[in-house]
């Protein structure tokens, strides 16, 4: 019976050259020079920290560019609230989403009992959803779905057995 599997990963190596970048870029334009800008990751939360929100925005859209180029969707990309930091500074911590989580992963669900062709089964395991079904062309109806639907989050489709 064929099947594949729906994941949401990003590859940390890719997020962390795409900070790297950022930060060389941004050590080296004028815009940016005296204003303490920087770019700190942990994992994949980084931290933005400059001196006004209008720097804060032109950091953002720094590192959006490098994610973009480096292939890493915006879709999982979550911004928490501008807070204020020490020494008149503004700081915003950037969460880049990894996994599916059980809601998401119920609402995929219900798109693809919901829309997809007769004979499509998915369940839930773990990170990822494996759907099934006894025809191939089926499977690729399925992918065609999810990949028109807007979920929030970046899908890859992995695991394609016949």
């Amino acid at each position: 019976m064929p099947s594949f599997d729906v994941v949401s990963e990003v590859d940390h190596q890719e997020v962390r050259n795409a900070v790297d970048q950022a930060q060389r870029e941004i050590a080296n334009r004028f815009d940016f020079k005296n204003t303490n800008s920087t770019i700190e990751q942990n994992d994949m939360v980084i931290t933005l920290q400059t001196v006004s929100e209008d720097r804060l925005n032109a950091l953002r859209t720094v590192l959006e560019e490098k994610l973009v180029k480096r292939g890493v969707s915006l879709r999982g990309v979550e911004y928490d609230d501008v807070q204020e930091a020490t020494q008149n500074t503004v700081r915003q911590v950037v969460t880049i989403k990894v996994g599916i989580s059980a809601d998401k992963a119920k609402e995929i669900n219900k798109a693809i009992k919901a829309n997809a062709p007769k004979g499509v089964s998915s369940q839930t395991q773990g990170d990822s959803i494996r759907v099934s079904a006894k025809k191939r062309d089926a499977l690729q109806g399925v992918i065609a779905m999810l990949k028109s639907e807007d979920l929030g989050i970046p899908l890859q489709y992995q695991n394609f057995r016949d």
